[in-house]
């Protein structure tokens, strides 16, 4: 069976320690507009932008320096008719070396060509990844939408009209 899920690879000169524990810090990389703990295993997190996205994840496996994954436990878009499209869904976080390098990949599980909201969550997590992580890995700073602020989500809003 094919996979569809997203998936996105970034490389990196820092060590996969480095790696592994910037993607644990969602605040820095994804949005400080987060609730609760998002580096500690079977604790659950509140991530919402607006009234456009409301998700809660949980850390569901943790192998240090190699792999993260979070599962969707609940999520509301206001955008599309099937409000729920991520629950059940994974945010799976392969660190790995590749020559000289370290790998990520980030696969979200279960999000597949066939939901409502693929396009959008492309373009979100393709800027979260490959923009944003990316940044935080290798400069030690990210982009993530700022508090009480719009950063990236008010382009992607406005790029797919969803104010």
């Amino acid at each position: 069976m094919e996979n569809n899920s997203f998936t996105k690879t970034i490389l990196v000169n820092q060590s996969k320690a480095v790696a592994f524990n910037a993607i644990k810090n969602f605040r820095a990389w994804w949005s400080e507009e987060i609730e609760g703990p998002t580096d500690q295993l079977n604790e659950s997190f509140f991530y919402h932008y607006k009234d456009i996205h409301l998700c809660k994840l949980k850390l569901i496996d943790m192998i240090p320096d190699k792999k993260l994954v979070y599962e969707v436990l609940e999520n509301e878009f206001n955008f599309i008719d099937d409000k729920t499209e991520w629950v059940g869904t994974k945010l799976i976080f392969d660190i790995s070396e590749k020559d000289t390098k370290t790998q990520i990949t980030f696969t979200h599980e279960g999000l597949v060509p066939t939901y409502e909201c693929f396009a959008v969550c492309n373009d979100a997590w393709t800027g979260y990844i490959t923009n944003s992580l990316y940044k935080l890995i290798t400069t030690g700073k990210g982009e993530p939408n700022p508090k009480d602020k719009d950063g990236f989500n008010a382009e992607l809003a406005e790029k797919w009209q969803l104010n």
